[in-house]
């Protein structure tokens, strides 16, 4: 995989250079009214929706946790919980995820995050050759291998997505 593209580094590409991860970046036209930013990414990229991944904030126990999932699914917030190792899990608002990561609400990377997080990652992922998750801004996005973000994020792996 080539290197990111001249300027466009953010906190998350940074965080892949100083790890000397191989990664892919892609930019579109972010559109303020898509009802889903994965959505929209997947379709302004022409990837399928399984290989594009949402980064998800979510409150298990009362601490913030990473969830990653398809942008076509819904998280299980039950078994993101038991994979977190907790009991309750809901999702957490927009101004505490945005505050924990440094990036705002639809360009949430799980990538160089401003306050690392216990991560969880949908299983299926690992299936993939590469994967693409927020760059860490609206309509820019970063393609690597499912691997490679389990090492970054030490992210745990489990069945947490519903798939619509």
């Amino acid at each position: 995989m080539a290197r990111k593209q001249q300027g466009s580094a953010t906190p998350a590409t940074r965080a892949l250079d100083a790890a000397g991860v191989p990664y892919r970046t892609s930019s579109y036209g972010h559109d303020a009214s898509a009802a889903s930013y994965g959505l929209e990414a997947a379709e302004k990229l022409g990837l399928p929706p399984e290989q594009v991944y949402k980064t998800l904030m979510v409150s298990v126990d009362g601490q913030l946790a990473v969830a990653m999932i398809p942008v076509a699914a819904t998280l299980d917030l039950k078994r993101f919980a038991a994979l977190m190792g907790g009991r309750r899990a809901a999702m957490a608002a927009a101004a505490d995820a945005e505050r924990r990561t440094g990036y705002v609400v639809g360009g949430i990377s799980p990538l160089g995050q401003k306050h690392a997080s216990p991560a969880g990652l949908h299983a299926a992922a690992l299936e993939l050759e590469s994967i693409n998750v927020s760059g860490g801004r609206r309509g820019f996005e970063i393609t690597l291998a499912p691997a490679d973000l389990v090492r970054l994020t030490g992210a745990r792996t489990g069945d947490i997505a519903v798939l619509r």
